[in-house]
Formats: structure tokens, C-alpha cells, sequence
């Protein structure tokens, strides 16, 4: 006890908050009626101003004279939250507060924060889906103490604006066909599959490219000649899930390229080709094209030639635009066409009236084509093409507020959970029919869409990505010496391409195992199995040492040697053969690549097929040709040892071990990371003749170490693998050292050290508290928010169903779709503006 605070008033006050804490029942999220005064100051004074008072404080946080929650202090009491719900403060070897009595004080924070930062930003850091661990597992899984009582959860009415991947996947539909699905090849993209990146890790929508048959120029021209529209839609994919109804919105730039797109598109629906071709390149008859070509046309969009087949969908803005005579039955199909192309639902008369007043308005003053051009392209921007309402309009509120969406915004909820594209006929029919009302509703249409492989999800694989973080490797910059220095080629595009490559592999793979659907996250891993093309067999090889690189090198000049000689021997044998004539011209030599840095592994196997962008860049497209192999024993074992995941969690010029230790903390130990101070220069020494173990050691001074500890020891054994992720025993000619230490899992039986990542991957995947982390962050992409301990049975719902099914994934969404966070909505202040607005 420090002496600013008088040791008699420090322990009446904390007598007082003992006594008022034990003796009445918490409902977590409800409202607390305390002040700073009588409830936050003793919990400071009985638990944190030992260690943080004014005299050398722990940290070099003092907490002596903190005074309650303003902007200027903010940052402080921020810091406070998270140290008190991660129990981190106070210390575990000091008195720690009752469970009720510590909830409480985290919530009182956050609510006082919320109240101070409204009007200048609001506080959000508890809504982060990396704070999510924040929620004490054990009290989410396990049984709760007394003074606890929960109440039937729900989540927040809101509008959930459309992922990147979403909106142009929606655009797609309307100019593009994509094959129906081939269960003889279940990995060629299908329709209703995402709209994949391009070899450059682009996500674009391509006009026509079904329909090109020929072009002047190499791969860059003809990449500059096709016509595109990027993603326009915003995200901030880093590390982690990244969509959440409270982190988007649409701003006026977005908008603006939207109706410039919405243009290109139209216009593409009315006339195919021939809206961004002359009529001359609309041809099955290439020399007639060729004929026309006149000088150096490379790059520019007349250097291409089109077939004549129509490959687009013929919809009823082609019909309108076919015809010279406007008709309000041409203007109204085609409004109404567009309006549920674009929301996913039909239009309410309403709705009809105001699109088509729109349209005849536009045609009036701009003429027939540019007109409707202008007036079909205001549907683009209607709120519901952008977002998703779960307002909860209809219905009256139970007793605890919380209303069960219905008709549209359920079906709509049980479409956007698993799809991209637009609900299929039988869910269509069963939202008309009012079929889409109750939780059972639900279940039926969830379990018909999972048993069905045609009806594409590529939320389910978008999960996945989001989850491991696989898909970033493409997006590491990498320095180009640094990386030669790994073992791969640092030629060109040759390294991102076979990341983007990986990532589509990874793809694969991960859908393999869900449609065995047993033991999910087990499998993933811990399986052997790795869906590859040539250029793994290098990057899942082993980096070779000093003294194997000079043997590579000499076996390569000896064999160099050698053919010369024996292509000398051969020349003067056929000079003697036929003596005064002129020998032959040599044959040129192939060139061989010779990696002389790596071992390849053979990856061999039967052939298997991986969802890749359109033919985009010509001869640049990504192929989607794999096989389906094996990888090398003792060396790789599941996702986490794929290059793929490696790259992902590396950086410019070295592994990234505290990355990939975090990574493990938060993905499957379910903890909590505090965010970095300001005042921390989170930097290691630049000491190239040093390992990155070595260098890492600033990490364990006494500031840093209570973090890092928590994540270190969980990153180095993947000092196994270089930042390409290949497979290494030395590191500067120094045999790598791989061991590391899970500490404070929340199980004892994890605890311990390890002598590698496969040792410490295969002791997780046996962890029941590791399939419940699994399960927490499913409610997260899938809820859209972040768990509160009111879902404390959801979660237990969830973890039992994906448990007593073998591992089933299907079972575990099946029970988070079903689940009252997924049906209910609490109607809030906005949310009820929002719904009267609609209505108006």
C-alpha cells in the first residue's frame, strides 16, 4: 500500500467494493450504475497501486493519481482493461478479485470509455476481433460461479456492408458465365465460386475474356489491351478476420468509381464486345481481323479479336437496349432485373416506382442509350446492393428486447453465410412462400445447401483464410537478395506468383478435407498431404549447406565438362567421316536451371484440379493443373509447415518467429496479446552475422518479456524453415535451433517444452482447448461480432455439436446458423433510424 492513499481509507473502501461486489447477481453487458469514486478507486487501491504507485512503478505505469476515465487519460485506462480482463493485473502471485467483481470493472471501463470518446472517434477496442480472446475462456466453456447470471443472447440489429470479394463476385454475374459445377473435377472454378486474384494477386472483373481468340503482342500487351475494373470496395486484410458490420462503410470516391463501373457494366450487358470493340474485331474469321491490324497496335484494345459466340447472359437490359421503342414494360423488367441482381431480393413496388422514375427521367434529357445507361446505373448505389440491412423490421420484441429476423433478412443471413451469388431458387421460394421464419426454417435450408457440392460456399473457405492467414505470402514484399539467398528464384514475378499459386493450392487442400468433413482442424493441421505444382517441388525441398552447394556446383561443371567433351569427340569423329565438308551447325543448348541452393522433394501424384482467376494475361494466367502429393516425412506436417502459412508470417528479409508465435497464442491457445505501448521501439538489431534467435534477445528484457513470452517460445521452432519457407538445419552455417515452450495455455497438459514446430503442432492438435479456440473464432467470422459470455452456450452448442460429429465443420456451422445470435436482433437507436428511413 503506497502512502497517497491512508491505509484505514484503503481498506474501508475495499471492505465496501468487496461487500457491494459479492452481494448482488451481474448479468454481463448490463448497465453499471457506479462511479469512479465508490467502485473504480478501490478496485485500484486493493489491487494495481502496489505495484504502479508513484515510486519506481512496475512498467513505468503509475496508477497512483489516476483520476477517472477522460480523453486525456484514456490511453491509460485502455492499458488498464486490457491488463485487468486478460488477468494480467494484478499479478497471479497477489490477491486477485473476485470473478464477478473484476467483469465488473471491465465493463465499467469500457462503458466510461464509450461515454468520453463518443463525440471524438468512440472507443472500438473491445469490438476488434483480435480482442475477442479478452473473453476468459473458462468462463465461457466451463461452469460459472456464482453471481453470474446470463441472459438469452442476440446480436445488434445493423447493416453489413458487402466484403470486396462479395461486391465483384455479384458484378461478375452479370456479364460473365461461369460453368456449372463438373463433379468429375469439383476444383475447376465453378459457378458461384469467388472471383479469384490474377497471377499478381489482383482481385479484377475481366470483360469478355471467354470470348478472345487471338491478340498482337506478348503476355503484357495483351494485359493491357483486356479490359478490367478492379475491387473497389475497401478492406484492411492484414492478419485475422476482417469483416465485421461496424468496420466498413462506402465513401463518396468508392461511389464514385461504382457508377463508373456500373457504366462499363451496362453497357457490357446491352451490347457484349462491341461496347468496348470496333465490329470488325467481332469475328470467328482471324485473318479477316488480321487484315485490319495496321502498324504497331500492341496493348490497345483493337489488338484483340472476339468470337462471335455470345458467352454473356442475355438479361432485360439487353432487351431494352436491342429495341429503339422504350416501353414502360421494357423499363420496369429491366429495373427490377437489376434490383434483385444487385440486392439479392426484388424490389418493393416502392422501390420499382422510384428506379423506374429515375430511368424515364434520365432517358428524357440524355435520350434513349445514355439515359438508361445513367438511370440503371442509381441502382448500383442503393443501400442494399452495398449492404446487408439485419434490421429485424417485422416482429415484436420478446421479453429481453431481441426481435428473430424474418423473410428477406433471414434468408438474406442464411445466403451471405455461405455464398456470393444471389439465393437459389428454393431458397428464393421459400422466402416468398414465408417459409424463412423460425430456427427451423433455417435448419432446413442449411443443411440442403451443405449436402449439395453444385451450391458453391466460398464463405466457408473464406474462413479459412481468414483464419490461418495463408493467403498473404503473394503481399510480402520480399528484398531481392535476401530472398535469392533462400533457395528460390528472385527473378522477376517468379516468387509472388507461386505464393498466389500456394494460396490457391492451400485452397484446394483445405476443401479435400472439408468434404470428408472428420476431424477438420486436426487434419489441417496435421495432414501430409500437399496440393502442388512444380515449382514446390523447390520450395518444399531442403536448403542445402555451404559445403552441398559447392558439391551441386562442381557435379554441374564436371557434367558440363563432359558433354562438351563428348560434343568435341563427336565433331571430330564426323570431320573424319566426311572429310572437306562443312560441319553441321551445333545444336543449341536447352537451357537448364540448376538450383543449386535446394534439394527439390519429387512431389508426384494423381492429378487434381485448383480454382485460378480467368485467362487473364494470356500465357501469364495461372494454370489450374496440380497433383496431389505427399510431403516429405519428418520435415512437414499440416498448414502450418506449408509455404504458403510460412511466407504469410515472414517479412522483407527474415522469418517473422513473434508473428507466427502470436499467431499461435491468439488462433489456438484463445490469449491475449495487450497492444504494443507507443513508447516501445518494436524493432530487433540489424546484425546480419547474427540469428534471428539471437537477435530476438532484446525481446527478453524485463519490459518486453511479459508479452513476449507469451509468444516467442511458440514462434522459434518454426526456425526450421527459411522466410520462403523452405526446409533448413543451418541457419549462418550454425545448426538452427528449433526447441520452444508453450507456457499459460489454460492446459496444464500443453504446457512444457518442445523441441520443434511439428512436436509442438502435433501436441495442440490433441487439444480439446484448442478445438474450442477453433470454435470461438467460427462464432466470430460467422456472428460478426465478437463473443460476449452471454454466448456462453452457443459456444458450448457449437463445440458439442462439431465434438459429438466426428470433427464435423458442418456440424458446428450448422449449430451456429441455428443459434439465437445468429436469428435474434436487439433493435438499438440506429438500428431503428435505420429501419425508419427504409420505411420512408
Amino acid at each position: 500500500m503506497t502512502s497517497q492513499v491512508p491505509l484505514v481509507v484503503a481498506i474501508v473502501l475495499s471492505g465496501s467494493l468487496l461487500a457491494e461486489a459479492g452481494g448482488e447477481v451481474y448479468t454481463p453487458g448490463q448497465k453499471l450504475n457506479k462511479d469512479f469514486d465508490g467502485f473504480a478507486r478501490p478496485f485500484l487501491v486493493q489491487h494495481c497501486v502496489d505495484c504502479h504507485g508513484d515510486t519506481d512503478p512496475e512498467g513505468n505505469l503509475s496508477l497512483h493519481d489516476l483520476g477517472p476515465v477522460d480523453e486525456v487519460n484514456s490511453g491509460t485506462w485502455k492499458s488498464v482493461w486490457a491488463q485487468v480482463t486478460l488477468k494480467e493485473m494484478p499479478p497471479k502471485d497477489m490477491d486477485q478479485p473476485e470473478v464477478v467483481q473484476r467483469l465488473q470493472f471491465s465493463d465499467w471501463i469500457v462503458g466510461e470509455l464509450k461515454r468520453v470518446m463518443h463525440d471524438k472517434g468512440g472507443f472500438h477496442a473491445h469490438l476488434d476481433p483480435n480482442k475477442g480472446n479478452f473473453v476468459d475462456h473458462e468462463l465461457l466453456f466451463g461452469k460459472l460461479p456464482e453471481g453470474i447470471q446470463l441472459v438469452p443472447t442476440s446480436s445488434p440489429a445493423r447493416i453489413w456492408r458487402v466484403t470486396p470479394q462479395e461486391h465483384i463476385t455479384r458484378l461478375n454475374e452479370l456479364i460473365n458465365r461461369e460453368k456449372e459445377f463438373d463433379p468429375e473435377k469439383p476444383g475447376l472454378r465453378t459457378h458461384g465460386d469467388v472471383v479469384p486474384t490474377n497471377h499478381g494477386g489482383e482481385l479484377k472483373l475481366y470483360f469478355g475474356t471467354d470470348r478472345i481468340i487471338k491478340w498482337q503482342g506478348g503476355t503484357v500487351a495483351y494485359a493491357t489491351a483486356v479490359k478490367s475494373v478492379p475491387a473497389v470496395l475497401s478492406s484492411h486484410r492484414d492478419h485475422g478476420l476482417e469483416n465485421y458490420p461496424d468496420f466498413y462503410t462506402v465513401n463518396s470516391a468508392e461511389a464514385t468509381q461504382i457508377m463508373g463501373i456500373a457504366n462499363d457494366i451496362i453497357r457490357y450487358m446491352a451490347e457484349g464486345p462491341l461496347s468496348i470493340a470496333e465490329p470488325y474485331q467481332i469475328s470467328d474469321d482471324i485473318r479477316s481481323v488480321m487484315d485490319r491490324w495496321d502498324g504497331d497496335i500492341r496493348g490497345l484494345p483493337t489488338s484483340l479479336v472476339y468470337s462471335t459466340q455470345v458467352m454473356r447472359p442475355l438479361t432485360p437490359v439487353y432487351d431494352l437496349m436491342k429495341e429503339e421503342e422504350v416501353t414502360d414494360e421494357r423499363l420496369r423488367a429491366a429495373v427490377d432485373y437489376l434490383f434483385e441482381a444487385l440486392t439479392f431480393r426484388p424490389p418493393q413496388q416502392w422501390e420499382s416506382d422510384q428506379y423506374l422514375g429515375i430511368v424515364k427521367q434520365s432517358i428524357d434529357k440524355l435520350g434513349k442509350e445514355d439515359g438508361a445507361v445513367l438511370g440503371l446505373s442509381s441502382i448500383f448505389l442503393d443501400r442494399d446492393a452495398l449492404f446487408r440491412p439485419e434490421l429485424a423490421q417485422k416482429g415484436e420484441p420478446d421479453q429481453y428486447g431481441r426481435v428473430v429476423l424474418q423473410d428477406w433478412e433471414l434468408g438474406l443471413a442464411v445466403n451471405h453465410a455461405l455464398r456470393y451469388i444471389k439465393p437459389d431458387e428454393t431458397l428464393r421460394k421459400a422466402i416468398v412462400e414465408g417459409r424463412m421464419r423460425t430456427r427451423e426454417d433455417v435448419k432446413r435450408e442449411v443443411e440442403r445447401m451443405l449436402a449439395d457440392d453444385s451450391i458453391r460456399k466460398p464463405r466457408i473457405l473464406r474462413f479459412f483464410r481468414d483464419y490461418f492467414d495463408y493467403d498473404l505470402g503473394g503481399y510480402i514484399c520480399k528484398d531481392g537478395k535476401a530472398l535469392a539467398d533462400t533457395g528460390v528464384s528472385n527473378r522477376g514475378q517468379a516468387h509472388y506468383r507461386a505464393m498466389f499459386d500456394g494460396t490457391a493450392s492451400t485452397d484446394r487442400l483445405v476443401e479435400l478435407i472439408l468434404a470428408e468433413d472428420k476431424d477438420v482442424l486436426k487434419r489441417l493441421l496435421t495432414t501430409d498431404q500437399v496440393v502442388a505444382t512444380e515449382r514446390d517441388n523447390i520450395y518444399f525441398g531442403t536448403r542445402r549447406t555451404r559445403e552441398e552447394v559447392r558439391a551441386s556446383m562442381a557435379a554441374a561443371k564436371k557434367a558440363e565438362e563432359e558433354r562438351k567433351a563428348k560434343e568435341a569427340a563427336e565433331l571430330e569423329a564426323w570431320k573424319k567421316a566426311n572429310p572437306g565438308k562443312k560441319p553441321p551447325k551445333p545444336k543449341k543448348k536447352p537451357r537448364v536451371d540448376i538450383n543449386h541452393k535446394v534439394t527439390p522433394v519429387d512431389l508426384t501424384g494423381p492429378p487434381i484440379y485448383a480454382r485460378v482467376s480467368r485467362r487473364s494475361f494470356g500465357r501469364g494466367s495461372m494454370q489450374p493443373e496440380r497433383v496431389l502429393a505427399k510431403a516429405p516425412e519428418g520435415q512437414r506436417l499440416g498448414i502450418l509447415t506449408h509455404p504458403s502459412w510460412l511466407v504469410s508470417h515472414s517479412d522483407a528479409m527474415d522469418n517473422h518467429a513473434i508473428r507466427r508465435g502470436r499467431w499461435i497464442r491468439e488462433r489456438l491457445l484463445g490469449g491475449g496479446i495487450p497492444d504494443v505501448p507507443i513508447t516501445v521501439d518494436a524493432m530487433l538489431p540489424d546484425e546480419p552475422e547474427h540469428t534471428l534467435r539471437e537477435r530476438m534477445r532484446v525481446t527478453r528484457e524485463t519490459y518486453c518479456w511479459s508479452c513476449h513470452k507469451k509468444m516467442d517460445p511458440l514462434g522459434l521452432p518454426f526456425e526450421m524453415y527459411n522466410h520462403s519457407g523452405i526446409y533448413r538445419e543451418l541457419e549462418l552455417e550454425k545448426p538452427v535451433d528449433t526447441t520452444g515452450k508453450i507456457i499459460d495455455s489454460g492446459d496444464p497438459s500443453l504446457d512444457g517444452k518442445v523441441a520443434n514446430a511439428l512436436e509442438m503442432i502435433e501436441k495442440l492438435a490433441e487439444s480439446e482447448r484448442v478445438e474450442q479456440v477453433f470454435v470461438r473464432h467460427a462464432f466470430r467470422f460467422w456472428i460478426g461480432r465478437n463473443e460476449t459470455l452471454n454466448d456462453a452456450p452457443v459456444l458450448q452448442d457449437a463445440y458439442r455439436a462439431y465434438k459429438e460429429n466426428g470433427g464435423s465443420m458442418n456440424a458446428m456451422l450448422l449449430s451456429l446458423l441455428t443459434s439465437d445470435a445468429f436469428l435474434y436482433r436487439t433493435r438499438t437507436e440506429q438500428a431503428l433510424a435505420e429501419s425508419n428511413a427504409a420505411k420512408n
